[in-house]
């Protein structure tokens, strides 16, 4: 029998008054202000300006919820369109089931439309966002937590997470890999901070830093978990795609290094035309009083011939 674990909520909704505020989507939403908050720092380090990087997500954010439940869906189809099943829960997103990978992509695909309304290159803006977004998977992870699902094999350890029986669950302590993963993306983004800090990191490395480091993880985390997923090569569907996706972001930032090497100097050239057109006035008016300056000692120069004369008129 295990007397230490961690325990399961009874409900995945929280009521705040009369309005029900389900457990999955305030973790999701917990980790999209982090993301945007965290993101719009290291924007303005980089010598963007404030509030761009909230503009960007504002298309990156749907394309990313969108892309999130369509891989799921498309990849655990049999859970919505099999005999037996309501497609209508296909729609369910508060029922917990975002792939990363689709949300990713397609969240790209949203962040570069704004991105180019902008002016902005993607790569900037994605090397910014990038541990962020890491932090923002550790707080939607625990949505998991809400809704008693993706956990690993049983396990009697201390920190072994307790689900209760329900629809496609068997009562027991399991592996608690929500929070594995939880704790793993942190990781993820303080190595992504310290690499940037220390290699000054550009054109979308730090952003491929943060897919290869996640996708280690997710391989292992992955291979864990007991819930129903499709096989290939007696591998889980997600962990190929994990191995696949890291190889590439590796070999992205080799290729990348060897390309471009480097920093973008300027990420924002708005910012940059804002600064400048904002020092105008104050130069103007330094240019002016060097003149004044100028004008004032030309006439303290003339002032001892003026002098002279007058006492040799005297004279």
């Amino acid at each position: 029998m295990n007397l230490a674990y961690i325990p399961s909520p009874s409900t995945g909704v929280i009521d705040l008054g009369p309005i029900p505020l389900r457990g999955y989507a305030f973790c999701i939403i917990i980790g999209v202000f982090v993301a945007v908050w965290f993101g719009n720092k290291r924007w303005v380090a980089r010598g963007g300006t404030a509030g761009t990087v909230a503009d960007i997500a504002v298309w990156a954010v749907p394309f990313g919820l969108v892309g999130g439940r369509l891989y799921h869906v498309i990849t655990d189809y049999q859970l919505y369109f099999s005999d037996g099943e309501n497609w209508v829960d296909a729609f369910k997103i508060w029922q917990g089931g975002l792939g990363i990978w689709g949300a990713i992509a397609l969240g790209a695909v949203g962040a570069w439309i704004g991105c180019r309304r902008r002016g902005i290159p993607l790569p900037a803006w994605a090397d910014a966002l990038a541990p962020g977004i890491a932090l923002a998977q550790a707080c939607g992870r625990w949505g998991n937590w809400f809704n008693q699902e993706l956990y690993g094999r049983q396990t009697d350890v201390p920190w072994a997470l307790k689900i209760s029986e329900g629809p496609n669950r068997v009562a027991g302590t399991y592996h608690p890999t929500f929070l594995y993963e939880s704790l793993w993306c942190v990781g993820v983004a303080l190595l992504v901070i310290w690499a940037d800090r220390r290699f000054k990191l550009g054109h979308g490395r730090a952003f491929a830093l943060y897919v290869a480091a996640y996708c280690a993880g997710r391989a292992w985390i992955e291979y864990m978990r007991v819930d129903e997923a499709h096989h290939i090569l007696g591998l889980r569907l997600n962990v190929w795609t994990a191995l696949i996706v890291f190889v590439l972001a590796v070999a992205y930032i080799v290729v990348s290094a060897k390309i471009r090497p480097g920093r973008e100097e300027i990420v924002e050239p708005g910012a940059l035309e804002a600064s400048e057109s904002s020092d105008e006035p104050e130069g103007e008016a330094s240019g002016t009083s060097d003149e004044a300056v100028d004008a004032d000692a030309d006439a303290d120069a003339d002032a001892p011939k003026a002098d002279g004369a007058a006492e040799a008129a005297k004279g």
